[in-house]
C-alpha cells in the first residue's frame, strides 16, 4: 500500500490564538510580534485582515504600521501557543503515532495504518479539520499526498481551512506549475540563484536532469530534483519524546554598552532566568546551552556546548552561558547585545541519568528556589525578588528579560537526516 502523509499547519496560529483571547478584535487587523510600547521587533505572524492589506512575517514593526495604520499589535505569548500547540497534538495522536513537528504550527501524520476502504485520507483529514475548528477554535490546512514535500506543499496551496490532496494523477497540473520558490527548501538566495539559471517553476527543476542540477547547486540540486519529482521517501519519525520546537531562547539590546564581566554576567544570569522560567512553564528541559554577542563594532558571534545532564535551572544555564562567553570573547570592544539559548529539548517529566559529579540534591534546591522566585514575581512583579548584584546597577537589572524577545527555534526537515534517495525497506 502506498504511504499517505498528511501535512497539517494551523493557519495565522499566533494570530488566531490571540484572536480567541481577544474577542472584541475580531474583523480588525491584527498581528503578534515585537513590543508595541519600545517600538522595536518584527511582525511574527498577522491575521487576514491585516495580510489582506499589506502586513507580512518579518516585517519591522513602523513598516507594519505604515502599511496599516490601525494595526493592532500584541506581544507574544509562547507559552499560550505551545499550549495549543500541544493540543492539536493531542488531535493528531487519535489518528496516528508517527507525527512529526514542523515547528511550533505545522506537522506531517503519517495515517497510512489508519486507511481502510471505509476510512479514506480525505475523510481523516476532514476529521481533524473539524475537530481543531470545533474543540480549539482554529483552523488548519491539510495537504495529503504519498509523500511529506507534496503533502507540506497541498497544505500550503489553498488558505485557510482548506484540505488539497496532491496525487499521482494531478501533481503535475497543481505542483509543476507553481513557482519554483514554493517548493520547501528554496529560499531567497536559492530562489534568485535558480532564475538567473531559467528555472521559474517547480517542472522547471522537475524536467531537467538531475546531473545538471547537481553541476549548479551541488548536491542541493539533487535534493530539490527528488523534491520536485515527488521522490522523497523520507519517512515521518514517530517523535513522542521531542518537543515540537528546537529551541527556548532570549536576546537583548542592553540599554547600555556592557564594558567588563560584571556587566556580561547580570545580563546573562536576567536572561537565563527568563529562559529556565520558559523551559518549566512548558515543562522542557535541554542539553545544549548557546550563546549569541553583538558588540557595538556589529561583529557577532554564537557558540553552544551539550552538557551532560538536561536542566531547565537557571544557576546551570547561567553558569554554562558564562564559561562560553568567557572561553570566546577577548573585550576588543564593548557589547551591546546577547542572547542565552536553550535547545535539544525533551518533556521535564523523562527519566535522566546524572553523571559522578553531580550533586542531586543541590540541583532540587536550586529548582525549588527558581520556583519560589518566579512564584513571588507572578504575583508581585519581576522587582519583587531580585538577585543582590542586581543592586549595583539598576539600568542594567531593570531588564525584565522574561517580557523581552524570545526566539522559539523550529525543526530543520534535515535535522535528523533524510532518506530522498533511499526507498522505504
Amino acid at each position: 500500500m502506498e504511504r499517505c502523509i498528511l501535512h497539517s499547519d494551523m493557519n495565522c496560529f499566533y494570530a488566531s490564538v490571540e484572536m480567541l483571547h481577544h474577542p472584541e478584535f475580531a474583523g480588525k487587523p491584527l498581528a503578534v510580534g515585537g513590543d508595541p510600547e519600545a517600538r522595536h521587533g518584527i511582525i511574527l505572524t498577522a491575521n487576514y485582515p491585516a495580510k489582506n492589506r499589506g502586513v507580512k512575517t518579518g516585517m519591522a514593526l513602523w513598516q507594519a504600521r505604515q502599511a496599516c495604520p490601525d494595526l493592532i499589535i500584541v506581544s507574544p505569548r509562547m507559552d499560550l501557543y505551545l499550549r495549543f500547540s500541544k493540543l492539536a497534538r493531542e488531535i493528531y495522536q487519535s489518528y496516528t503515532d508517527l507525527i512529526e513537528p514542523f515547528g511550533i504550527d505545522e506537522a506531517w501524520l503519517d495515517v497510512t495504518d489508519s486507511v481502510t476502504n471505509l476510512y479514506s485520507p480525505l475523510q481523516i483529514a476532514e476529521d481533524i479539520s473539524r475537530r481543531v475548528r470545533y474543540e480549539l477554535g482554529l483552523t488548519v490546512s491539510i495537504g495529503i499526498s504519498w509523500n511529506k514535500i507534496f503533502a507540506k506543499f497541498g497544505s500550503d496551496y489553498k488558505k485557510p481551512d482548506a484540505i488539497t490532496p496532491v496525487t499521482r494523477e494531478n501533481y503535475r497540473d497543481i505542483v509543476w506549475t507553481a513557482p519554483v520558490e514554493d517548493l520547501l527548501y528554496v529560499g531567497r538566495a536559492t530562489s534568485r540563484k535558480l532564475h538567473a539559471l531559467g528555472f521559474h517553476t517547480i517542472g522547471d527543476v522537475a524536467t531537467t536532469d538531475p546531473s545538471i542540477l547537481q553541476q549548479l547547486l551541488g548536491k542541493m540540486g539533487l535534493v530539490l530534483s527528488a523534491f520536485a519529482l515527488g521522490e522523497d521517501r523520507t519517512p515521518v519519525s514517530a517523535d513522542g519524546d521531542v518537543s515540537p520546537i528546537k529551541s527556548i531562547g532570549n536576546s537583548t539590546t542592553t540599554p547600555r554598552d556592557l564594558l567588563d564581566n560584571e556587566d556580561v554576567l547580570l545580563v546573562i544570569l536576567l536572561l537565563s532566568e527568563s529562559v529556565a522560567a520558559r523551559l518549566r512553564e512548558n515543562h522542557f528541559v535541554g542539553k545544549v546551552i548557546g550563546i549569541s554577542v553583538r558588540d557595538n563594532g556589529l561583529f557577532c558571534f554564537t557558540r553552544q556546548r551539550r552538557i551532560q545532564v538536561p536542566t531547565n535551572i537557571s544557576d546551570e544555564i547561567a553558569g554554562y552561558a558564562m564559561k562560553l562567553f568567557l572561553d570566546n570573547y577577548t573585550w576588543h570592544q564593548p557589547i551591546r547585545s546577547v542572547g542565552v539559548r536553550v535547545s535539544d529539548l525533551s518533556p521535564d517529566q523523562y527519566w535522566y541519568q546524572p553523571d559522578l559529579f553531580t550533586d542531586v540534591s543541590l540541583r532540587e534546591k536550586q529548582l525549588k528556589a527558581d520556583i519560589a522566585v518566579e512564584t513571588l514575581r507572578s504575583r508581585f512583579g519581576h522587582d519583587a525578588v531580585l538577585r543582590g548584584r542586581m543592586y549595583f546597577d539598576r539600568l542594567l537589572s531593570g531588564l525584565d528579560a522574561k517580557a523581552d524577545d524570545h526566539m522559539i527555534h523550529p525543526h530543520s526537515y534535515f535535522e535528523k537526516g533524510n532518506r530522498v534517495f533511499q526507498d522505504d525497506t
